[in-house]
């Protein structure tokens, strides 16, 4: 796959026009560095010829020791001169390059996030890692050293083709016919290994992928004995990437051989011109190494372009990569940012009208689904796994939208308001609680500086946290592992709690938030669900009768659909109702 030069140009002025300073400055160290190469071969031109007195030098002056010495001095300052100018170039173009590339992985990222489930669960989290970080990574060359040592070198190839002109038009057509034979050979193989290294980047991705995961359930690996089949699977995609891997370098090899051969003609090319120029009496002995000097100086941004290629080769595999990802579009309609409807404030009403819903080709999870619940109503959502009762909360988290009916938020059809509002107006507490590695403070606020700690103290407060948080030994600073590591179930999921109470929503959801607790632990925390429900509407769906209780509506789903709803006292009233017979036979054990 061949992508057009505009692409790249286009992707260059995006990311590097808000650092036009710094372009401007790496702009004048490559043109400071490019004068004082192309003047180093002058320089040694009128030594020569001056040391052996040759047609040119200052009269009277030929082989003074003293114009000798001071023209070395010049060719040594001019040495020393270009290479700061090369490291100052090499520094600037490189946080130029990381500058735009963290913007770019920015965008990648928030993108990513955007994007609904149903690319998440076709992905591992290692996979899109990869593809964040390791395909945008591949990029930096790509804004930094692309533009030194590509654009500079073909600045300078320009400047030593207009001096060889300048000393002789018949070196200058000759080495502007072999420069051009060259960059013709470059562009021809430039697309060459582009599909090998996007098969290599996707390889990489997928053995990502597969130790994020298998990393990530070690212990269920070796308590089911599996190891070695791990293993097996981890030779397979290692094999992969060694594969595509050689793949690609075995065909970046062409860009080498043309590296190669461009050297020998080069040099071959210097000897036969300035040996025959020289014989015809057109040059001095000092034009002749002239002429060579920039024969060598010509070869080196043509072997530096070469050496780019390569580079160049992965970058269009990462470009590619990265446009795929940036053009995957959400199942989901797109909520214009000019979207009207507003969610009203207060406890929320909820609406479900004929609503319909399956994943992806599968067959129906939810079938013709009409419930409501009154703003300040709590509903207890019952049913066995696979009966629908998560796919509702999915639902009115718009993390997909139905395939039939309408859901309505407040009276607001949730298609007619933007996402970010509905998603601000509603809770969630799910028995896999998420924390990060971060302070206690961010991890109940989510990074929200607007917060301050008073508001938190007094949250934590109300939950029943605040004397385990007085025994921290920082406080809110203290810091939290990644994935609760240090804390109780029933501490990280007050922590949770806590959260949803700071948001302070409409609608609270509690998805089996106590499922994994023991009852105890469970007792302490319904404090804290009673107080989160205090002036809110709340769904809880739920496999332990102590967290149903404090439910006003009662609904019992089976097989995606609504077998039993009513008010949680008239159906445990009712010795027919299926609710009644739950209660009797205990909760747990029929819905386990």
């Amino acid at each position: 796959m061949r992508i057009p030069l505009r692409q790249y140009r286009d992707l260059l002025l995006r990311y590097l026009a808000p650092h036009r300073a710094a372009v401007a400055v790496l702009g004048v160290l490559l043109l400071g560095s490019i004068g004082m190469q192309l003047a180093s071969p002058q320089v040694v031109r009128t030594f020569i010829d001056t040391a052996t007195g040759a047609s040119g030098a200052a009269g009277g002056l030929a082989g003074d020791p003293q114009r000798l010495t001071g023209i070395a001095v010049l060719f040594i300052a001019l040495a020393v001169g270009q290479q700061v100018l090369s490291v100052a170039a090499t520094y600037v173009g490189e946080r130029l390059g990381w500058s735009a590339t963290n913007a770019l992985r920015a965008d990648v990222a928030l993108h990513c996030l955007r994007l609904d489930l149903s690319f998440h669960k076709a992905r591992t989290p290692g996979e899109l890692i990869e593809r964040i970080d390791g395909d945008v990574t591949a990029l930096a060359n790509f804004f930094s050293q692309f533009v030194v040592e590509v654009l500079g070198n073909l600045l300078l190839l320009l400047g030593v083709l207009v001096v060889l002109w300048q000393v002789d038009w018949r070196a200058g057509l000759a080495f502007t016919v072999f420069a051009a034979v060259v960059l013709a050979a470059m562009n021809a193989v430039r697309g060459v290994t582009v599909p090998h290294w996007r098969a290599s980047r996707q390889a990489v991705a997928e053995l990502f992928g597969f130790l994020e995961e298998r990393l990530g359930g070690t212990e269920d690996i070796r308590s089911s004995g599996a190891p070695a089949y791990v293993m097996q699977r981890l030779y397979a995609y290692t094999r992969e990437r060694i594969r595509t891997g050689r793949k690609a370098r075995l065909m970046g090899a062409v860009n080498e051989a043309v590296n190669i051969v461009a050297f020998f003609a080069g040099n071959g090319l210097a000897f036969v011109v300035t040996a025959w120029l020289y014989r015809q009496g057109a040059l001095t002995l000092g034009t002749a190494y002239l002429i060579y000097g920039y024969t060598w100086l010509l070869f080196r941004p043509l072997r530096k372009i070469a050496q780019q290629v390569e580079d160049f080769q992965k970058a269009s595999a990462g470009i590619v990569r990265i446009q795929e990802l940036m053009d995957t579009r959400s199942v989901l309609d797109e909520v214009q940012e000019d979207a009207r409807a507003i969610v009203p404030p207060g406890p929320l009403s909820v609406a479900f009208e004929g609503v319909a819903f399956g994943y992806g080709d599968d067959e129906m999870v939810v079938r013709d689904l009409t419930f409501s619940l009154a703003p300040g109503e709590v509903l207890g959502l019952l049913g066995r796994t696979g009966s629908g009762k998560t796919t509702i909360t999915r639902l009115l988290f718009r993390l997909y939208d139905p395939a039939a009916g309408a859901i309505r938020l407040g009276g607001v059809d949730l298609r007619d308001a933007r996402r970010s509002e509905v998603r601000r107006r509603i809770g969630m507490v799910t028995q896999d609680v998420q924390l990060f590695r971060a302070t206690v403070r961010d991890n109940v606020t989510f990074f929200d500086d607007s917060i301050d700690d008073e508001r938190i103290r007094r949250a934590l407060e109300e939950l029943g946290l605040a004397g385990w948080c007085a025994a921290l030994p920082q406080g809110l600073d203290t810091m939290l592992a990644a994935g609760g590591g240090g804390l109780s179930a029933g501490e990280a999921q007050l922590l949770a709690f806590t959260r949803v109470f700071l948001k302070d929503p409409g609608l609270v959801i509690l998805d089996e938030a106590s499922s994994r607790l023991d009852p105890a632990t469970e007792r302490l925390t319904e404090r804290a669900v009673g107080r989160l429900l205090v002036g809110r509407s709340g769904i809880i769906i739920a496999h332990r009768l102590a967290t149903v209780q404090q439910a006003d509506t009662i609904m019992v789903m089976e097989d995606g659909g609504i077998v039993e709803l009513g008010a949680r006292e008239a159906l445990a009233a009712d010795p027919a109702s299926r609710f009644a017979g739950l209660l009797r036979t205990g909760l747990e054990v029929v819905l386990a």
